[in-house]
């Protein structure tokens, strides 16, 4: 079992999705890696912090959406989303979202429908 003792978690939901990606057989650092920078991160303007960027599969990656980070801020940071997805989409990667109120109702599920490129996210729905 991989310890999750050293990993500084940004919230219980992503903690969550990361015990069900080992529950599921994915290996940290192998199959992928929890809170990877793209473009310099959040230090660079365009810069990204992707919850889980896989590299089995080779081309997904997945955000938790928080009620209050994603949802409650307002329209620029659903745009920004938005704009990660397509910016993302450009280099092959496919962002799945899955909502934080989710993840706390069936983890499982909602981890295994993002491992197959399903987005039931608030932002999906539009």
């Amino acid at each position: 079992m991989v310890s999750q003792q050293n990993i500084d978690f940004e919230s219980t939901p992503e903690q969550l999705v990361y015990a069900q990606l080992i529950e599921f057989g994915k290996i940290p650092d192998v199959d992928f890696t929890y809170q990877s920078q793209k473009l310099g991160g959040r230090l660079e303007k365009g810069g990204m912090i992707l919850d889980f960027l896989f590299y089995n599969p080779p081309d997904l990656a997945i955000n938790i959406q928080g009620v209050y980070w994603h949802y409650g801020k307002g329209s620029f940071v659903k745009q920004n989303d938005l704009f990660i997805r397509s910016q993302l989409a450009g280099e092959g990667i496919m962002l799945i979202f899955i909502d934080e109120d989710d993840i706390m109702q069936d983890v499982e599920y909602y981890t295994r429908e993002a491992l197959r490129y399903r987005d039931h996210s608030q932002l999906a729905r539009g």
